[in-house]
C-alpha cells in the first residue's frame, strides 16, 4: 500500500507518518531527502533523527528517489519518505528550473520531469508499504518571486500526481489527520 501524508509546516505530518510506519509491523527504512546545507537545516535533521526508532534503516537520497525506493522496497519493508517537498526543492536547484524561472523562461527541465515521472511510474509497482510525506504549500498567498511561484506550482502538481497513485491520502492540520482518500 502507498500512502501520501500532506500538511503544512509543523502540522504533525511527519509524526503521523512515523507512527504509521511503527504500527505497520514491517521493517522500516526511513528515506531522507534533506541536505544539511546550513546550520538551521542541520538542526532540523537532528530533531528528526532523535525521535526515530534506532532499529529503523536509513537511506539519504536528495535526488534519485525512484532508484532508492526501487533498491530498498520489499514485501516485508515499510519505506517512509520524508519528504517530497525537500526532494522537489533539491531537483529544482540541481537542474535548470531555477535559472529558467529567474529568467522568466518557460520550464524545460529534463532532470525534474524525468525524476518526477520515474517516481510516479514506480510507486504502483513497489512491494511492501510506502509512506510519503509532503507539504501542502498552495494555501497561502501567491509568492512574489518567480522561483517561489515555480516551487509552489510544481509542489501542487507533484502532490496531485502522487495522490493519484496512492491508495490512501491523509491531510494533517494542527496534529489532526483527515482522510482524503
Amino acid at each position: 500500500m502507498r500512502e501520501l501524508i500532506i500538511g503544512g509546516a509543523r502540522s504533525g505530518k511527519s509524526l503521523l507518518a512515523e507512527r504509521r510506519a511503527s504500527e505497520s509491523g514491517l521493517h522500516v527504512v526511513y528515506v531522507a531527502t534533506a541536505q544539511a546545507l546550513d546550520a538551521e537545516m542541520s538542526r532540523r535533521i537532528e530533531h528528526h533523527q532523535a525521535r526515530r526508532c534506532r532499529e529503523w534503516g536509513l537511506v539519504v537520497e536528495p535526488l534519485d528517489l525512484a532508484a532508492a525506493l526501487r533498491r530498498h522496497a520489499a514485501p516485508e519493508v515499510c519505506l517512509l519518505v520524508d519528504c517530497l517537498t525537500l526532494w522537489l526543492s533539491n531537483l529544482l536547484f540541481a537542474g535548470e528550473a531555477v535559472s529558467q524561472a529567474e529568467a522568466g523562461e518557460p520550464l524545460r527541465c529534463p532532470r525534474l520531469a524525468g525524476a518526477t515521472q520515474a517516481l510516479i511510474d514506480l510507486l504502483p509497482q513497489l512491494p511492501g508499504r510506502v509512506i510519503l510525506v509532503s507539504n501542502e504549500v498552495g494555501w497561502g498567498i501567491v509568492p512574489m518571486a518567480a522561483v517561489a511561484r515555480l516551487f509552489a506550482d510544481e509542489q501542487g502538481r507533484l502532490n496531485q500526481r502522487v495522490a493519484a497513485v496512492c491508495e490512501r491520502v491523509t491531510l494533517v492540520a494542527a496534529g489532526l489527520p483527515l482522510t482524503l482518500k
